[in-house]
């Protein structure tokens, strides 16, 4: 029988070891740091998703021999019993690892998808088991993160700068080279650089991507018409003609995309299809909506008021 994590590429070739992980010098030298100390402080590790936020905290673990337990902040529904029962008996027990480590480590995936009270909770628990457990929490917005929680850990900011961007996909093109070969997958190298660079640096959803496409045995241009011009082109449409059913039904079919990416490829569209004053009036309306992603509970509202301004402010060609 076939599990999960050895049918996911993302856990098949997730990397074991903070040397392997394809990040930053800067950053990686930051928990070599920890690991020549034998000790992890409170951390919480901000940046991008896809990153490799998640697969370095437990790189860290795994190398230092320290028992963890990951709890995904994304799972409402039993986070809240985790953190209170779960979590609380692991960190409260001593280690039985049988290493020199000092403490467990709970992993809090996706920190800023919780509650106000919630990370008030955990605010709490890193207090009451120091002595014992350490907390890694790993976010893509810093901003959604309590000042309790923040002020108790030590923060890293996981980006990657235009200087270090052509090293870095270098680095997973050559990673991503290697897996293919290894599922035994052909692939077109121009068509991997096209995917790199359109996602850059969301490494998981390129893998995952590349996965769904591999039943052919191949990874051919095919995998860049997820979201092709026609697609854009549909809402252009629905936009002019003001029709706001067919608008709201893009936005709802399209939520499996980044909304930071939706506003970016309708940005790119839009330039051609505005008369010249309603360019910067669109502009102005996608840039509020693009700061906006990192602090609304709910994306898809938040999707559907950015268009349907554009639909009532913009005058079309």
């Amino acid at each position: 029988m076939i599990m999960r994590d050895e049918f996911l590429w993302v856990e098949k070739y997730r990397p074991k070891t903070i040397e392997e992980c394809i990040l930053p010098e800067d950053t990686k030298k930051t928990f070599m740091s920890f690991l020549e100390k034998g000790e992890i402080p409170n951390l919480l590790l901000a940046g991008p998703p896809g990153i490799g936020k998640t697969t370095i905290a437990k790189a860290l673990c795994n190398e230092l021999g320290v028992d963890y337990y990951v709890i995904n902040g994304s799972d409402e529904g039993r986070f809240l019993d985790t953190v209170r029962n779960q979590a609380k008996n692991f960190a409260s027990t001593v280690s039985l690892s049988g290493t020199d480590a000092k403490h467990k480590v709970i992993i809090i995936d996706e920190a800023d998808n919780t509650t106000h009270d919630v990370q008030l909770l955990l605010r709490a628990n890193i207090e009451t088991f120091y002595k014992n457990c350490r907390f890694i929490f790993t976010c893509n917005y810093r901003n959604r993160i309590v000042e309790p929680i923040q002020s108790r850990c030590s923060v890293i900011e996981f980006g990657i700068t235009g200087k270090h961007k052509p090293a870095i996909a270098s680095k997973f093109f050559k990673r991503l080279q290697t897996i293919l070969d290894s599922e035994g997958i052909k692939s077109d190298p121009k068509v991997l650089a096209e995917l790199i660079n359109k996602h850059f640096p969301d490494w998981r959803r390129v893998l995952n991507e590349c996965q769904r496409h591999a039943s052919s045995g191949e990874i051919d241009s095919s995998i860049l018409a997820n979201f092709s011009d026609v697609h854009i082109q549909d809402l252009i449409k629905a936009l002019k003609n003001k029709k706001f059913p067919e608008v709201r039904k893009w936005v709802v079919n399209s939520l499996d995309n980044d909304p930071s990416v939706l506003l970016r490829r309708l940005y790119d569209a839009l330039f051609e299809t505005l008369d010249g004053p309603s360019v910067a009036a669109a502009v102005l309306i996608i840039a509020k909506y693009q700061y906006q992603i990192a602090f609304v509970a709910d994306q898809e509202i938040n999707l559907l008021a950015a268009m349907t301004e554009i639909m009532v402010e913009c005058e079309f060609k």
